[in-house]
């Protein structure tokens, strides 16, 4: 058995193909380009890879233009954590210093001692692998935007408390539509205090509510109107502006969200049987 580990960088790409019995074979170096990964499948050919029998590859990451190009056939392609490979890197050596080439030997010896121990990554079909990209991005911005929004609560916290209680029974909170629109419109509680029925109705509308929206118009009114604490107008004003740039953010997170979830289930509905 043949057994290669590859160890990843940005730019370039150190490989090292080792023997069963842990003989060195090969080690190169290649950039991260068309060009590179063709002499990386040339360097495994010469090494007796074939379509039947591929020559399993250790790396640091399961994403990738490389990592694509070897998941092609039937080879078997471990992503092994970082910090698992900087184990491994102790246990073959007493020097902490990292070498690219010494790390791509540590990653070839991985599937050749203890393979049983490591998943390979799973053979998806490419819909299954569109899928995966799309529903982690999907996540990804999720999480961004309640990350924006926990942001946008502990500013308004400092100087605005009416906005948190007239949003806090709404669903999703500070990113559902109304909360947009209406911080959009009033970013300082005096703006708030002063807006009417009419233009809150309004601001109710432009974020696609439909319903109970007079009411909802008046409960706004009476909760911008309570008395609270107040910052000096000056330094208000500067909290509004600091609360407009961040939910130009939201806006754009809250988008992002809405779009990749609508790929995911575009991309779903193809699936077979479906």
């Amino acid at each position: 058995m043949i057994y290669c580990g590859i160890d990843w960088a940005e730019t370039h790409h150190d490989i090292a193909l080792i023997h069963d019995t842990g003989k060195l074979l090969a080690k190169r170096r290649i950039m991260d380009d068309a060009a590179g990964y063709q002499l990386l499948l040339d360097l495994l050919a010469e090494c007796g890879d074939t379509e039947d029998a591929p020559i399993p590859v250790a790396i640091e990451t399961s994403r990738g233009l490389l990592v694509a190009a070897l998941r092609q056939g039937k080879r078997k392609v471990f992503a092994v954590n970082p910090m698992a490979a900087a184990r491994y890197r102790d246990w073959h050596g007493v020097s902490r210093k990292k070498s690219d080439p010494g790390d791509a030997l540590v990653l070839a010896n991985i599937p050749r001692t203890d393979m049983a121990m490591h998943r390979p990554l799973p053979y998806d079909s490419d819909l299954a692998r569109a899928i995966a990209v799309l529903a982690r991005a999907q996540q990804d911005a999720t999480w961004n935007r309640q990350q924006i929004a926990n942001q946008l609560r502990s500013l308004l916290r400092e100087y605005y408390p009416a906005a948190l209680k007239a949003f806090a029974n709404w669903q999703n909170g500070l990113w559902c539509p109304e909360a947009r629109v209406l911080l959009a419109v009033a970013p300082a509680p005096t703006r708030a205090a002063s807006l009417s029925l009419a233009q809150l109705r309004a601001a109710l509308k432009r974020a696609g509510r439909l319903r109970g929206i007079e009411a909802e118009a008046q409960r706004l009114r009476e909760v911008f109107r309570t008395e609270y604490g107040h910052q000096p107008p000056l330094v208000e004003d500067a909290w509004g502006q600091q609360v407009l740039a961040l939910l130009r953010q939201l806006d754009a997170a809250c988008t992002a969200t809405d779009e990749l979830a609508e790929a995911v289930q575009a991309v779903s509905s193809t699936a077979p049987g479906r």
